[in-house]
């Protein structure tokens, strides 16, 4: 890795904020559509409303997030230079968004021909991304665990779209594939395979820089990717192998490597030199608390047959893994990025280091942590929700609520961004 980061090959900054910018709104979509549907959402995962809110948070927030985040943390952290940044994400970011409108609104009224069109916009703009990203990750000089992780990530990626690609059609014209095995596969690399894989590969970097821990141990940070990808390949051989043992021996294993990784999170956390308890680290806490929730409750659900049964079980594990998890460890980076990103852009128009305003000042503390608040009520809800139906619709408008606050932040945060530009170039021209 490179002991610094590098800021000239760093995107203009349209680039990750058209992605940020949307990814809020659909976590809204769904807070909203589950508040709409009531108490039948989260009777099994395969109501079509279940099928649509995972649909929406899978690809409206975490992937246009996740896409953002990526294009700035390619050329700053790992020095991989990406191509024609502005021209790929003003092609891919719209396609994604209207293959995921058209996707969700396919799965939400059972219509076969919505589903079959989003395929192809899916495989163009995720494909067009996933080239473009792996070719500026394979040239970079750069090495390191972050690189090899964020590489694996990519993968993980292609290999779920691919999967989501068939058994979207497989829905529309009725082919004949084994539906429930592909789509645990499917969910096991879209959460595993691309989001953790991504999540632990950035934490690496991101959690000793921001949060001031000591960095993951090397034992740790080498072996935890390989291992993943491993167990991911054991699991997807349930297919394969028709035998009705295989999901526990690649099952068990991977809920330990989940709660090894969000161990050693909250651990290196807690041993840090500086106490600070801004919404960012808290956030990040949250998402390791719900992994470790994860992996528990997971390894319950096996032993217990009975529990495990219940239809709702599974709803459970993906209201932690999705908005437990990965909206909040989301959320807490996109706090942290933009800040960084509008001191940074402003740092290069010349001006005075006087004249660039402080981190601090580009989304409010108190803001962040009202939001925040929010949203762990909101998560506490949705796990309630589960379980008792009557706090479904209150559990909706709270999760729509706070996903609109964290857009409102982010809304302000670029507004912020734009008044300061204005008034550096007006002093650099006035001199």
């Amino acid at each position: 890795m490179h002991p610094s980061l590098s800021f000239d090959q760093a995107p203009p900054i349209s680039v990750p904020y058209r992605f940020f910018l949307a990814a809020p709104w659909f976590g809204v979509m769904a807070g909203i559509l589950l508040a709409w549907s009531g108490p039948d959402a989260f009777a099994s995962r395969w109501t079509p409303e279940a099928l649509a809110l995972t649909h929406l948070i899978a690809l409206g927030f975490m992937l246009q997030a996740m896409s953002g985040a990526l294009f700035q943390f390619i050329p700053v952290a790992v020095g991989g230079n990406v191509w024609r940044p502005k021209l790929v994400a003003n092609v891919v970011q719209p396609l994604l968004l209207l293959a995921t409108l058209l996707l969700v609104a396919g799965l939400l009224f059972s219509q076969p021909t919505l589903l079959s069109a989003a395929v192809p916009l899916f495989l163009l703009a995720v494909g067009g991304f996933v080239i473009v990203v792996a070719l500026a990750l394979w040239q970079t000089p750069a090495t390191g665990m972050t690189l090899w992780a964020m590489r694996m990530a990519i993968g993980g990626l292609a290999v779920t779209v691919l999967l989501g690609s068939l058994l979207a059609e497989s829905l529309a014209h009725g082919l004949s594939v084994p539906i429930i095995e592909l789509t645990n596969i499917h969910m096991a690399w879209g959460l595993g395979g691309w989001g953790l894989m991504l999540l632990a590969g950035v934490s690496y970097h991101v959690v000793p820089m921001f949060q001031l821990t000591r960095p993951f141990p090397l034992w740790f940070t080498r072996g935890f990717g390989p291992l993943l990808l491993l167990l991911l390949l054991a699991w997807s051989g349930q297919y394969f192998l028709d035998d009705l043992r295989w999901p526990l021996v690649a099952g068990f294993p991977l809920l330990l490597i989940l709660a090894a990784y969000g161990g050693m999170t909250l651990w290196l956390q807690y041993t840090r030199r500086r106490k600070i308890h801004d919404a960012t680290s808290m956030y990040f806490r949250v998402a390791m608390l719900s992994l470790l929730a994860f992996a528990v409750s997971g390894a319950a659900f096996f032993l217990d047959p009975v529990i495990g049964a219940d239809p709702r079980s599974v709803v459970w594990l993906g209201v932690l893994a999705f908005a437990g998890v990965f909206v909040s460890a989301i959320t807490g980076m996109m706090y942290k990025i933009t800040p960084f990103l509008n001191w940074l852009h402003l740092q290069r128009l010349g001006a005075p280091m006087s004249a660039v305003p402080n981190m601090k000042k580009m989304i409010p503390a108190d803001a962040m942590t009202g939001q925040l608040r929010l949203h762990v009520l909101a998560v506490l809800l949705l796990l309630i929700a589960v379980w008792e139906p009557g706090v479904v619709r209150l559990a909706g408008v709270s999760f729509a609520a706070s996903c609109a606050w964290l857009g409102w932040n982010l809304v302000g945060a670029i507004r912020r961004y734009q008044g300061f530009r204005d008034q550096i170039r007006a002093s650099v021209l006035h001199h």
